[in-house]
């Protein structure tokens, strides 16, 4: 009898390892659960600087319609896109000291530069060859990856050059059950070093993180719970029945003495 006891303790412990409490899947939790009222101030939003390597969608109009065909190469729809399979983005290249080089213009440096600031800097020069030139400059290779607990894992193209880790997550269709929303892993690259970051979801001064707001190239990882890994081994669907045959074999061998 003490075997079946133990069995049974067994499978109860299994069965509470498989189960998730609230704590662990509600988001952005405050600090006094008795009160749901709470105040943040709201940092500098985030804006996205040109780098070496990107990719830039640059558009000019001027009064003259040869030099706006020099200039308007490249299609406009390139950014937006969402699907599994991704489009290679065609653009003027950075190169690695920060540099574009366009028509009339020449090289210009842009790295460093906001989007608007980037246009500005072309407009100025520009001033010198056409007749009231305006510019538009866009980030065409701002992409994130979503990996992990997720409904649809995938690489993910920015059109807006700006984006949370809430809205990468809602893109990816949100953590599954299983995901853990405590230790969310954000893998960055910057300044030539790599960084590895957690992050919990389920506290609201999360908000407060430098990793609220994503960078170009961020991978997010939602890391699988406990739960995850038994169901996915399976081992819950043939419990019962293994639990059942020894049992069985228990009583065989050691009949309850009443």
């Amino acid at each position: 009898m003490k075997m079946n006891n133990r069995i049974r303790i067994l499978l109860i412990s299994i069965l509470f390892t498989s189960c998730l409490t609230r704590k662990e899947i509600t988001y952005f939790q405050p600090v006094n659960q008795s009160s749901d009222t709470a105040t943040l101030n709201i940092k500098e939003k985030f804006t996205s600087k040109i780098q070496p390597g990107d990719i830039l969608n640059i558009r000019v109009y001027s009064l003259s319609q040869e030099a706006n065909a020099m200039f308007n190469v490249f299609p406009t729809e390139q950014a937006g896109n969402t699907s599994n399979e991704l489009a290679a983005p065609v653009g003027f290249l950075v190169a690695a000291d920060g540099g574009v080089t366009l028509p009339l213009a020449g090289k210009i440096m842009l790295g460093g530069l906001s989007s608007g600031e980037a246009a500005d800097t072309i407009t100025k020069k520009l001033n010198q060859y056409l007749v009231q030139p305006t510019v538009s400059v866009r980030i065409v290779n701002f992409k994130i990856s979503v990996l992990g607990e997720v409904a649809r894992p995938s690489v993910y193209i920015i059109a807006n050059e700006r984006i949370t880790l809430p809205e990468a997550l809602s893109l990816a269709g949100d953590l599954t059950i299983y995901g853990k929303r405590k230790n969310i892993l954000v893998i960055r690259e910057e300044g030539g070093k790599r960084e590895f970051a957690r992050v919990d979801l389920t506290k609201r001064d999360f908000f407060e993180s430098p990793y609220y707001y994503l960078r170009p190239n961020d991978i997010i990882y939602a890391e699988p719970s406990k739960g995850r890994l038994i169901n996915t081994s399976g081992f819950l669907q043939v419990a019962p029945i293994v639990i059942s045959a020894l049992t069985l074999l228990i009583l065989i061998i050691y009949p309850t003495v009443k």
